[in-house]
């Protein structure tokens, strides 16, 4: 069964410097329907003005994932981690006892995009930590790129949980296949352009909910596709 998440049911926020989409509840948005999916509780997708951003703040007990559409995300963090995270890069943060970070626009002059995601940790307690890889775009192109995975395996970040995430940038026509264990929970979110799964048409900012599938077929229907996907203990 495929369940869609239609991007323009998702919650809102505006506060100016921020306008977010939120998939699940986040915040003042508020929907017991939505709570998350599997260890999947949160994609916000995120525009940030120039030389703004989210100042100091602290996390427990979650692994933070941040994926970059385009400009450039700084990250400061209390565990001693300074990066700039760009189109291409995979960030993950576990939060685990505790941490304190920060987010801004690196640019004084143009937005970022970029999604937010939080996966609850098959344990708590965890130290804190942090990781940071480079997925080039023929990695995905056309194809799905493991980029996070419980083990780290292929080069992925690894991710304290039983979920492998993949990435892939899909050109009008172009398709690929995921097979999917039956027991198995499956998320698939369309950062942009346009694909069909399974037939069923989604474009940016939807997402899908997936259980029982065993197999997924995604044929983008646009040049500039972009999605990733969650393959994820039920």
């Amino acid at each position: 069964m495929i369940t869609l998440r239609p991007a323009r049911d998702r919650g809102a926020a505006n506060f100016g410097w921020l306008d977010s989409r939120h998939t699940f509840s986040f915040g003042n948005y508020y929907d017991p329907s939505h709570m998350g999916f599997g260890p999947l509780r949160v994609i916000n997708e995120d525009k940030v003005s120039p030389s703004q951003g989210f100042g100091t703040h602290g996390h427990r007990d979650m692994e933070i994932i941040s994926y970059v559409l385009s400009g450039t995300l700084a990250h400061q963090d209390s565990i001693g981690n300074g990066s700039k995270i760009r189109p291409g890069d995979v960030q993950r943060m576990s939060a685990g006892t505790g941490i304190y970070h920060s987010e801004f626009n690196a640019s004084d002059q143009e937005p970022v995009h970029f999604l937010q995601i939080w996966i609850l940790p098959a344990q708590t307690g965890l130290a804190p930590s942090y990781e940071q890889t480079y997925v080039a775009p023929e990695a995905k192109h056309n194809q799905l790129r493991l980029v996070g995975s419980p083990d780290g395996r292929d080069g992925s970040v690894t991710i304290h949980q039983d979920v492998n995430l993949y990435a892939a940038q899909l050109t009008n026509d172009a398709t690929v296949t995921h097979h999917l264990r039956g027991d198995r929970l499956a998320w698939v979110q369309v950062a942009r352009g346009g694909i069909t799964l399974n037939g069923q048409a989604l474009t940016a900012g939807d997402g899908a909910a997936i259980h029982p599938e065993t197999a997924l077929t995604f044929t983008g229907t646009r040049d500039d596709s972009e999605i990733l996907l969650f393959d994820m203990a039920a």
